[in-house]
């Protein structure tokens, strides 16, 4: 491991004071140790930020949630509630990862999750992500973990969180605060990016910009579901992952809001797909129709061709648990 200096931030401002080039924040670690460990992530700085007061969870007047980016996702996943209002949050977080990592992880550092490629973690391979410029061996080469949507040629890996998927069918909000000392609230659908020519650039914050809080709107009506297929039951990354909330009222769909996991750079969201569904009745014909919206663009890179008629049975599955159709 390359040698780097060491802080414990006292508070959200003085942690952003310290940030700069080569400067990482660091709580749970769960993620960013096992990449320094393989030297794929090499800052010069790590500013400590688990003893900040981040940790709690707070209902809100608006009825909504603000959950601080230190709260382990072990105790989210518990929160009752989460399990009342948001359970396909909880289920999410139960399905990310081992007990004992649930217990480490942070809501803030799950966002920020590095892609499992496997060419992203060999640093004697060619990755984009890794090393701008370098080239993508993933294409071309073993990708069943890989994206079928949104990828591009220079990246086609996808993102391993369980929990943003949920959090992006349930419209949350990411608090943050920047070197400057200005807060910003961003849409979680504004807050991923797609790889295009820049894959290393994952997401729209700034460089020192601190998550401290992750806001919920109220919990929404409707039946909630998370489903994950993966390779086995225990501690796997998905191969496609399905976050759903829909309501059904009067024999109709009234509102759906479906988001995947394991399908691209990003949790995927299709907001067309989803308005092909409201206003009308649950059918199979209807469910078949929402997947070959959701899938018309989807590419195999060979390893992973087999996404693209899982990710379309798993979808129309949990349309039928959702509806009761």
């Amino acid at each position: 491991m390359k040698t780097f200096t060491y802080t414990k931030a006292q508070s959200p401002e003085a942690a952003v004071a310290e940030a700069g080039e080569g400067v990482r924040f660091i709580a749970g670690g769960t993620n960013l140790l096992d990449l320094m460990k393989l030297q794929v992530m090499t800052p010069d700085k790590l500013v400590d930020i688990s003893r900040l007061d981040l940790g709690r969870i707070e209902q809100r007047e608006d009825g909504g949630l603000t959950i601080g980016a230190l709260v382990p996702n072990s105790d989210l996943a518990a929160d009752r509630r989460v399990i009342d209002g948001y359970p396909v949050l909880s289920r999410a977080l139960l399905a990310g990862a081992s007990g004992q990592l649930r217990n480490k992880a942070s809501t803030g550092g799950n966002l920020l999750q590095r892609t499992r490629c496997y060419y992203f973690y060999d640093t004697a391979t060619a990755c984009n992500k890794r090393e701008p410029g370098s080239g993508c061996a993933a294409i071309g080469g073993f990708n069943r973990i890989h994206a079928i949507l949104g990828a591009s040629d220079k990246c086609i890996a996808t993102h391993p969180s369980d929990m943003a998927v949920a959090m992006r069918a349930l419209d949350a909000t990411v608090v943050t605060l920047k070197g400057d000392g200005d807060r910003r609230r961003i849409s979680i659908h504004d807050f991923y990016r797609l790889p295009g020519d820049t894959p290393e650039i994952e997401n729209v914050l700034e460089p020192g910009e601190l998550i401290t809080h992750v806001e919920l709107p109220g919990p929404p009506q409707g039946e909630q579901l998370y489903r994950k297929v993966r390779d086995r039951a225990s501690y796997a990354f998905a191969l496609v992952s399905v976050a759903g909330v829909v309501k059904v009222e009067d024999g109709k769909i009234a509102s759906a809001a479906l988001a995947f996991g394991g399908l691209a750079h990003l949790p995927w969201r299709d907001f067309e797909m989803e308005a092909m569904l409201v206003g009308q009745a649950p059918s199979t014909a209807l469910f078949e129709a929402a997947a070959d919206k959701l899938l018309a663009g989807a590419r195999g890179h060979g390893s992973n061709d087999f996404k693209i008629p899982l990710a379309r049975r798993t979808l129309i599955a949990c349309l039928r648990d959702l509806t009761g159709v």
